[in-house]
């Protein structure tokens, strides 16, 4: 399938971290699903370039004269490296060679198979995940709150443009840079081409995993209904296995690496934290496709259909929240989690900072839960994590797709997801 780019490059959330790996590394890698702008991304910080998929002939001259290819100002951007994986040790050398940083950028949509004979790149090679846009990437949403303003923001408000309506359409629509100005049924068309391609093509093409179009297909499917759940491989190889045939965990764990391998699945992980109580924490991943408008084109699900079905929307509405953040945290080096202990207390997403800063969040579409959700937040504050050992969160907040945003007299934040700045 063709992805069309945007006319004109909007600023990206990675494009400041991108900047300041450069200034560091002799190379960065940026990884993520086909079509979510890192070419583009790429050419906007690059000085030169070549594009492997564009020919064959340039596959081949890795193979033959890898060092022509290097040939242009730095940065020079290598799109879709991992179509000649042999030039990640020809790039390792030339970097040693010529010192300094700020020489290359490699854009792929895939890990390639591991090779005992390609280093692992310490040192020479920073490493970035490229999401699909958040809302506010996408110029749909008009930000206004950054995760970065909360730490010292004592009465938060605001209102969001986008309605209960909107937002299922969002999630329908997904983040791609191609859709920016489509319709929801240009938009329904793309993502369901898309998720074909997933099981027909990009994974065989991009794995050496052999593998059932079908069970993949099935699989894909049952990721997209268990969309931010715990839901374990047994579970999955029953659900894929509805129709008689078997399927084994043991090849679901396989299939989804393959869709790990081309940043199809980004599962979320559960949170390791010292606890000050003895309850005992779940270690399971919540399953989330990248882009939730994928989960939604799997099952065939449009706008409509999803604001009619709360149950699910919360699902998809929450994977679309954890997008977001992934997208805003990553610019300070964050990275999310996920918290369950065995009590049931659970936060949905954890933000976790390199020097041990933290956060916590709770997603809720209707107004009706945020007292509850309100309840979980200083719960695990003050009766789960030991706060003596690593802190006070830096916020707590509840992320909704309601109206208004404020802060609740216990210091607890609401926050209408179109609000959030990435």
């Amino acid at each position: 399938m063709q992805y069309a780019p945007p006319m004109a490059y909007l600023p990206r959330a990675i494009d400041a971290t991108l900047e300041e790996q450069l200034g560091v590394f002799g190379g960065v890698v940026v990884e993520g699903m086909r079509g979510c702008g890192k070419t583009s991304t790429g050419l906007e910080h690059a000085h030169s370039s070549v594009r492997l998929d564009r020919s064959p002939q340039l596959i081949a001259l890795a193979e033959l004269d890898p060092t022509a290819l290097l040939a242009g100002e730095s940065p020079r951007l290598i799109d879709e490296w991992q179509l000649a994986p042999s030039l990640w040790n020809v790039i390792r050398h030339e970097i040693d060679d010529r010192g300094g940083a700020g020489h290359f950028i490699l854009s792929g949509s895939a890990t390639p198979d591991d090779d005992v004979t390609r280093h692992s790149g310490a040192a020479r090679f920073g490493r970035i995940r490229m999401r699909t846009m958040s809302l506010f990437e996408s110029r749909r949403a008009p930000g206004g709150i950054s995760l970065q303003s909360l730490r010292s923001e004592t009465h938060l408000s605001g209102t969001s443009p986008l309605s209960y309506r909107d937002l299922a359409a969002e999630a329908v629509r997904g983040g791609w840079p191609a859709l920016l100005s489509s319709s929801e049924r240009q938009a329904a068309i793309f993502n369901r081409a898309y998720v074909e391609d997933l099981w027909s093509s990009e994974i065989p093409l991009a794995t050496s995993i052999r593998h059932d179009p079908v069970r993949l297909r099935r699989l894909v499917e049952s990721v997209a209904r268990n969309t931010a759940s715990e839901a374990t491989l047994a579970a999955l190889a029953q659900d894929v296995s509805g129709d008689g045939g078997m399927i084994g965990p043991a090849t679901v764990r396989n299939y989804l690496d393959a869709l790990s391998r081309v940043f199809a699945l980004e599962e979320l992980p559960a949170w390791s934290i010292t606890l000050r109580s003895r309850s005992r924490l779940r270690t399971a991943p919540k399953l989330m496709l990248t882009d939730p408008a994928l989960a939604c084109a799997a099952l065939g699900i449009g706008a409509d259909r999803l604001a009619a079905d709360p149950e699910f929307f919360g699902q998809i509405f929450e994977a679309m929240v954890v997008r977001d953040l992934r997208t805003a945290a990553s610019a300070e080096l964050g990275r999310v989690y996920h918290y369950r202990d065995n009590t049931g207390l659970e936060s949905d997403a954890i933000i976790e900072y390199p020097d041990s800063r933290w956060a916590a969040v709770e997603v809720k579409l209707g107004a009706s839960r945020i007292p509850d959700a309100e309840r979980n937040l200083l719960r695990l504050r003050d009766e789960r994590v030991d706060t003596s050992r690593v802190g006070m969160p830096d916020f707590l907040a509840v992320i909704t797709a309601t109206e208004y945003a404020y802060t609740l007299p216990s210091g607890v934040h609401v926050i209408p997801l179109p609000l959030l700045e990435t």
